[in-house]
C-alpha cells in the first residue's frame, strides 16, 4: 500500500513538473496546470494513477490547510480600507449570481434545493487564480484590482454560511440531528473558540515562543488546526469549516504572521494534490460526448458572472472601464466550489452526472481566465465609444472647466499624489486632482481639496481640469495601461504641456516616452538608487561621487550599470578612498581615564589612534569639539579609527586598564 502511494505521488509530481513548465511558457496559472495534470494522469486519461483514493486523502489535508490559511489571512482590520467594496459589491455579486444560477437550474428541471446549491457553486470565483494574475500584471493596487479583491474577500467569507446550508438543503433525513441542534452546536463551537482565543491560546503560545524552538511552534500550529477541524467534524460540521475557524482564532494574535509563513509551504504542496485529485475526477469521455452542452453552459457562466460582477462594480460608483476588468476577471468558478460540490455530492444534492457537468464547466472557465483578462482592455476600449452616460465613462457630470491658469494637474491621489498636492499647496502652486475612487473624492472634497472624480484617459475629464491652460501634468496611478492612455490623450490635447509620469518597471520607460511623456520615473530604478546611495554613504563614499553615479543612472546609464566594461570608470570613482576607516560610538564609564580631562590633555590621536568627531551628552550634541572641551562620565563619543583600533578605544572608554599607547604612523617616503 505504501509503495503504491509513493508511486502515485512520484507520477503526479513528475507529471506536474512537466505540465507546469509548459504552462508557465503559455502563461497558464498553476492551478489550471494541476487540474490538467489530474486529467492526464487520472483513470479517465492515461490511467497512470488508477486508485485515486490515496490522493484524495492527501487532498483532504490540502483543503484543511487551505481553509486554515484563509482564516489566518482574514483580518477585520484589513477590511476597514475596502469595507464598502466587500459589503456592497461582494453581497451584490454573490446574491445576484446565486439567484441567477438557481433560476437557470430550475428552468433546466432541477429541484429547488439542488438549484439553490448550484447557484452557490457558481457564485464563487477563484481567489488564487485572480490574485496571481493581478500580481503578475502589477494590478493589485489598481481600481479594478482593489474592487476584485474586495468581492473575492466577501466570497471567501460567504463559504461559511454556504457550508452550513448544505445539510439544511439536503434535509434532515441524511442526518440524525435537526437543523436547530446543528446550529446550536456550531454556536457552541464558536463560543468555545472565542474563549480559547482570548484566554487560553495566548498563554499557550507565550510558553511555546519562549522556548525559541521553531519545530515546536510549527507542530503546535498544525496541531491546533487539525484539532479544531476534528472537533468541528465531530460536531457534525465539515473539516474545512473547522480549519477556517482555527485560522480565524489565530488571525488576531501576535503569532499569525509567523504561523502563516510556516504553514504556506505545506499548504502549497497539499493543495496542489487537491487540484490534481479534482482533475482526476474529470471524465474526458463525458466532455467528448457532450461538447456543446459543456461549452454552452461554460459560456453562459462566463457571460453571466461578467455581467453581475461588472454591475456590482458600477454599483460602487466606479466607471464602466473598471467594471469590465472586474467582470471578466471574476468570470470563472472558484476552487472552493469544488469543496462545496464534493460535500453536495456526498449528501445527494447533485447526482454523478450533475457533478461531472460541474467539473467540466468549472475547469473550462478556469482555463479561459487569462484570456478573459487579456481581452478586457479591448472590450473596455470598445465600450468607451458607445453613447453611455458621463458617469459610466468616468466623466464629471458638469462640463464647466475649472478656472485655473498655469497650474499643476495631479492624476491619482494615493500617497504620491497626496505628497505632491501638499507640496504644491505649501508652495502656493495652483493645482487640480483627478481621482477614480468616488469615496476618496467625496472625503477629500469635504476637506477642501480641489479634487474631481473621473478617468484621466477621457478627454472630457482632462478638459474639465483645464488641461489646455496647465503647465504640468503628473500621473501617479498604479494602472500602467491607464497611465499610458492619460499621457497619450494629454499630449494630443496640449502639445506644449510638460508630462511627468510614474511607472512600476524600467521596461515601460521607453514606451511612455514614445507616447508623449517628458519624464518617466520608474519605481524600481528610484528604489535601487536610494538603496545604493544609503549603502555607499555608510561606506563613507564622498557625496559628490554618489550623486555623479545616481545622475549617470537616471540619465540613461541603467544598462551601463549592468555592464562592468562600460561603467567601470564611474564605479571606480565611487570606491571608498579610506577602506580601513571605521566610525564607532562608545560610552565613557565613571572609572575611565578619559572622564574629567580635556581633549588637549588626552591627545587621543597620538596615544590611542582615534579622532573624536562628536560628543553626545544628555540631549546635547557637541560636534567638532575643541581641545579645551572636557569629557565627562556617561558621555557618548563618536570616534574615527582604523578598523583594528575600534576595540581598543572602546576598552579605554569602558575604564579597562590602559594598554600601550598607539604610536603615530611614520611619515611615508616621499612626503613633502
Amino acid at each position: 500500500m505504501y509503495v503504491s502511494i509513493l508511486e502515485e505521488i512520484v507520477i503526479i509530481l513528475g507529471l506536474s513538473m512537466v505540465v507546469l513548465l509548459l504552462g508557465s511558457r503559455a502563461r497558464i496559472p498553476p492551478i489550471v496546470g494541476f487540474l490538467i495534470t489530474g486529467v492526464v494522469a487520472g483513470p479517465h486519461g492515461l490511467g497512470l494513477v488508477e486508485a485515486s483514493a490515496h490522493v484524495e486523502v492527501l487532498a483532504e489535508i490540502g483543503v484543511v490547510l487551505l481553509m486554515f490559511t484563509i482564516g489566518l489571512e482574514f483580518s477585520f482590520k484589513s477590511l476597514a480600507r475596502i469595507k464598502k467594496t466587500v459589503l456592497l459589491g461582494g453581497t451584490t455579486q454573490v446574491l445576484v449570481t446565486l439567484g441567477l444560477g438557481m433560476l437557470v437550474a430550475v428552468l433546466m428541471g432541477w429541484k429547488a434545493q439542488s438549484s439553490a446549491f448550484v447557484g452557490a457553486l457558481v457564485a464563487l470565483s477563484s481567489t488564487a487564480i485572480v490574485l496571481k494574475l493581478l500580481q503578475d500584471r502589477a494590478q493589485v493596487e489598481t481600481p479594478h484590482g482593489q474592487a476584485s479583491l474586495g468581492i473575492l474577500i466577501f466570497q471567501d467569507i460567504s463559504i461559511l454560511p454556504m457550508m452550513l446550508a448544505i445539510p439544511l438543503l439536503a434535509g434532515t433525513k441524511e442526518s440524525s440531528d435537526p437543523p436547530a441542534w446543528m446550529i446550536g452546536k456550531f454556536l457552541a463551537l464558536i463560543i468555545g473558540l472565542i474563549v480559547s482565543a482570548k484566554w487560553l491560546l495566548p498563554k499557550i503560545f507565550e510558553q511555546i515562543v519562549r522556548t525559541r524552538n521553531s519545530q515546536l511552534f510549527l507542530v503546535s500550529v498544525i496541531a491546533i488546526c487539525f484539532a479544531v477541524a476534528t472537533g468541528a467534524s465531530m460536531a457534525g460540521l465539515s473539516l474545512s469549516l473547522g480549519a477556517f475557524l482555527a485560522g480565524l482564532v489565530l488571525s488576531e494574535s501576535d503569532y499569525s504572521h509567523q504561523a502563516l509563513g510556516n504553514i504556506l509551504p505545506f499548504r502549497d504542496v497539499f493543495t496542489s494534490l487537491f487540484f490534481v485529485s479534482i482533475g482526476m475526477l474529470m471524465d474526458v469521455h463525458y466532455l467528448a460526448a457532450h461538447p456543446i452542452l459543456v461549452a454552452s453552459i461554460g459560456l453562459g457562466v462566463i457571460l453571466g458572472k461578467t455581467l453581475v460582477a461588472g454591475g456590482a462594480t458600477l454599483l460602487l460608483g466606479l466607471p464602466m472601464r473598471t467594471a469590465v476588468f472586474v467582470g471578466l476577471g471574476l468570470a470563472q468558478v472558484g476552487e472552493f466550489s469544488f469543496v462545496l460540490a464534493k460535500s453536495g455530492l456526498d449528501r445527494k444534492l447533485i447526482d454523478q452526472n450533475g457533478y461531472q457537468l460541474f467539473l467540466e464547466v468549472s475547469i473550462l472557465t478556469m482555463v479561459t481566465t487569462p484570456a478573459c483578462l487579456g481581452l478586457a482592455p479591448k472590450v473596455a476600449s470598445w465600450i468607451d465609444h458607445l453613447p453611455l452616460s458621463p458617469r459610466l465613462k468616468g466623466i464629471p457630470e458638469t462640463k464647466e472647466i475649472i478656472p485655473l491658469q498655469d497650474h499643476l494637474i495631479i492624476v491619482g491621489f494615493g500617497p504620491s499624489g497626496r505628497h505632491l498636492a501638499r507640496a504644491a499647496r505649501v508652495s502656493n502652486i495652483p493645482y487640480a486632482v483627478v481621482e477614480m475612487n468616488p469615496d476618496t473624492v467625496r472625503i477629500e472634497r469635504e476637506k477642501g481639496e480641489p479634487i474631481t472624480f473621473g478617468d484621466a484617459s477621457q478627454q472630457a475629464v482632462l478638459e474639465h481640469v483645464g488641461i489646455h491652460h496647465a503647465r504640468i501634468l503628473v500621473v501617479v496611478i498604479s494602472d500602467a495601461a491607464a497611465a499610458g492612455r492619460a499621457v497619450e490623450v494629454a499630449r494630443r490635447i496640449n502639445p506644449g504641456i510638460h508630462i511627468v509620469t510614474r511607472t512600476r518597471f524600467i521596461t515601460e520607460v521607453e514606451s511612455l516616452h514614445a507616447i508623449g511623456a517628458n519624464e518617466v520615473i520608474p519605481e524600481d530604478l528610484e528604489s535601487s538608487v536610494e538603496i545604493f546611495t544609503r549603502v555607499l554613504t555608510h561606506y563613507l563614499v564622498p557625496r559628490d561621487r554618489i550623486d555623479q553615479l545616481a545622475a549617470d543612472i537616471r540619465a540613461g546609464g541603467y544598462e551601463k550599470l549592468r555592464s562592468p566594461s562600460v561603467s567601470s570608470e564611474t564605479l571606480q570613482s565611487c570606491k571608498v578612498p579610506i577602506p580601513d576607516v571605521q566610525v564607532s560610538a562608545c560610552s565613557v564609564a565613571e572609572g575611565s581615564e578619559l572622564a574629567g580631562r580635556t581633549l588637549a590633555q588626552l591627545d587621543l590621536r597620538n596615544r590611542h589612534g582615534a579622532t573624536l568627531l562628536a560628543i553626545r551628552r544628555d540631549d546635547q550634541t557637541i560636534a567638532n569639539p575643541k581641545g579645551s572641551t572636557r569629557i565627562e562620565a556617561k558621555d557618548t563619543l563618536l570616534v574615527l579609527t582604523t578598523a583594528g583600533k575600534a576595540g581598543h578605544i572602546s576598552r579605554v572608554c569602558a575604564g579597562f586598564p590602559q594598554e600601550q599607547a598607539v604610536q603615530p604612523d611614520p611619515p611615508s617616503h616621499g612626503s613633502s
